[in-house]
């Protein structure tokens, strides 16, 4: 609820504070006095437009300010936990503390408006989109809830206590429309998923046929220039050959072989002369070993030689094939590796494409399955309620001195897509509830912002907010002129239900009638002064003997008499 209104510089307020407090807030005063500016600035705190004209006369800027109570409207506390505001609600001072949260909205002559939530900065939507609900006035112009049928789908679902319900269906439907959107995308791409996995499959075949590794690379290499030089390899290694041991030497010629058997002789002689040579001898034949080893090494070479053409041409095609593939990816092995590494990963994820397609399709089926089950179960609680509603607000109406009006709960059918493809309902569920009436005797109901006029639509709002009281959510209810067309025990039987809806809203009205005035958990009078040749409006809290003759006032002009006074405490004590 507003616990505190403050304005200033807002049309003839020069400043004013009111102080409200739960149940029934009245506000009373001559016409012209100024009251809608009370209004105007409560429609600012939700997010209305603001104007220069809006402004006093000769201000430089005006502020609407409030504080509200926060106590059980959890829903607004999350809303601002959503926009990281959640740290705004602050602990009131007195004895039995209490969640506030200041609202403040500043305008310039300019034109231009700011918005703060507990001091902080916040776009002027954000007032729409966290009071917009919560604040609702009523007035001759038009109650914004009533014109709004989805309003009237919120208002039957907490009436039916389905909002629980409500919210499965939006979330079940939102999550039908993500599949949707998820499997058209995928089948949408499906030809083209398949062109890339043939290209894909080609490249990975033309990788993995030639076995590749390092080591077998590097081999196949070794072997083509062996055998490209095969010839000569055998020239130069016959040549080696006949050096270190004689074999096939020409004439005259001496090998390694003979060339140590000539010094391990005199050296054999040597010893015998100094025997300390024989660590020499010994030496020696460890190199003619080695000697012998090496000659047979390289016959052995030799004669396994092979001069191979046909081998050759084969090492020469596989050779251009790995050349064709570093042209196309990777000038080294290791990039050909990690390409085809590549390759046969978008391989897996394209193949798994289809088994995600069959997912979807189940997961699709199943939130299908969920919307439908909790939507019907929805529909047959919108019925019994719809049927329930309408005639607890009949009966409301006829206290209102309108018996002859009719109201009616339609459940027209929502139009579905044509690609819902088994989705039976909307997110708001299988109808689209909308408020219908009838001010009239033998008129057929119409929806409501197209049939009822200012003071029908204020009384007609009374009647459905007083039949949901316990259902709405709504922080602050506001009726401006409930009483238009209307007096006398009629005027007494709004203030009554007004009353009995201020046992569960804090509401506030602005009326003439002092028989709606008397049902006041609280009353101020709005009144005009002037001073220093200013016009400003005031509003004063009226207890006791002032809002006696308040009350007065109101019955019997502006005279008062003991006569009204008396009429004023017989409408206080009945």
């Amino acid at each position: 609820m507003i616990e505190v209104l403050r304005i200033e510089n807002l049309a003839l307020v020069e400043s004013v504070e009111l102080e409200f407090g739960p149940g029934l807030n009245v506000l009373t005063g001559e016409t012209g006095a100024g009251k809608s500016i009370i209004l105007a600035a409560l429609a600012l705190l939700t997010g209305g437009r603001a104007t220069a004209d809006s402004l006093r006369s000769g201000a430089d800027g005006g502020v609407v300010e409030a504080l509200f109570r926060m106590d059980g409207h959890e829903d607004v506390a999350s809303a601002l936990e959503r926009r990281g505001l959640g740290e705004s609600l602050e602990e009131g001072d007195d004895a039995e503390a209490h969640a506030e949260l200041i609202v403040r909205r500043t305008l310039s002559a300019s034109g231009r408006s700011r918005a703060r939530v507990a001091g902080q900065l916040v776009p002027v939507s954000t007032l729409v989109e966290l009071f917009g609900g919560q604040l609702e006035i009523s007035s001759q112009h038009g109650s914004q809830a009533l014109r709004s049928p989805e309003v009237h789908a919120v208002a039957l679902d907490a009436y039916a206590n389905k909002t629980s319900l409500r919210e499965i269906v939006s979330r079940e439907v939102a999550r039908v429309g993500e599949l949707s959107r998820e499997l058209a995308s995928l089948r949408a791409a499906e030809e083209e998923r398949a062109r890339r996995l043939d290209f894909l499959e080609y490249q990975r075949q033309e990788l993995e046929d030639e076995e590749l590794d390092a080591d077998g690379v590097a081999a196949l290499e070794v072997e083509h220039r062996r055998l490209t030089h095969s010839e000569r390899l055998a020239e130069e290694m016959a040549t080696a050959s006949a050096a270190l041991g004689g074999i096939d030497s020409q004439e005259g010629s001496s090998s390694a072989e003979d060339a140590v058997g000539v010094a391990r002789r005199a050296l054999g002689a040597a010893i015998r002369m100094d025997p300390s040579l024989e660590t020499l001898a010994t030496r020696l034949e460890v190199v003619e070993s080695e000697l012998r080893d090496l000659s047979a090494s390289t016959a052995d070479y030799v004669s396994d030689l092979e001069i191979d053409p046909a081998r050759l041409a084969e090492v020469e095609s596989k050779i251009a094939r790995l050349e064709k593939l570093r042209r196309k990816y990777g000038q080294s092995v290791e990039e050909m590796f990690a390409h085809r590494d590549a390759v046969r990963a978008e391989i897996e994820s394209l193949a798994g494409a289809d088994d995600r397609i069959r997912q979807l399709a189940i997961e699709r089926k199943n939130a299908v399955d969920a919307a439908n089950e909790a939507s019907s179960r929805l529909s047959t609680a919108r019925k019994r309620a719809g049927t329930k509603l309408a005639k607890a607000v009949a009966a409301e109406l006829g206290d209102l001195s309108m018996a002859g009006a009719r109201f009616v709960v339609d459940l027209a059918p929502v139009e579905l897509d044509s690609d819902a493809d088994g989705l039976l309902t909307g997110a708001g569920g299988r109808e689209r509830p909308q408020f219908h009436f009838s001010a009239n005797a033998g008129e057929a109901p119409r929806p409501i912002q197209k049939v009822a006029s200012g003071g029908e639509l204020s009384r007609l709002f009374l009647a459905i907010k007083n039949c949901l009281r316990r259902a709405d959510r709504n922080m602050v209810i506001v009726f401006d002129e409930v009483d238009a067309g209307i007096g006398g025990a009629v005027a007494e039987r709004v203030g009554r239900v007004l009353a009995e809806l201020a046992t569960e809203h804090q509401v506030l009205c602005i009326t003439h009638l002092p028989q709606i005035a008397a049902f006041a958990d609280r009353h101020f009078v709005v009144q005009k002064e002037a001073r220093r040749g200013r016009t400003r409006t005031q509003v004063q809290r009226v207890e006791g003997d002032l809002r006696i003759d308040e009350l007065a006032r109101m019955a019997g002009g502006e005279t008062v008499t003991e006569v009204t006074r008396e009429h004023a405490r017989s409408l206080l004590n009945p």
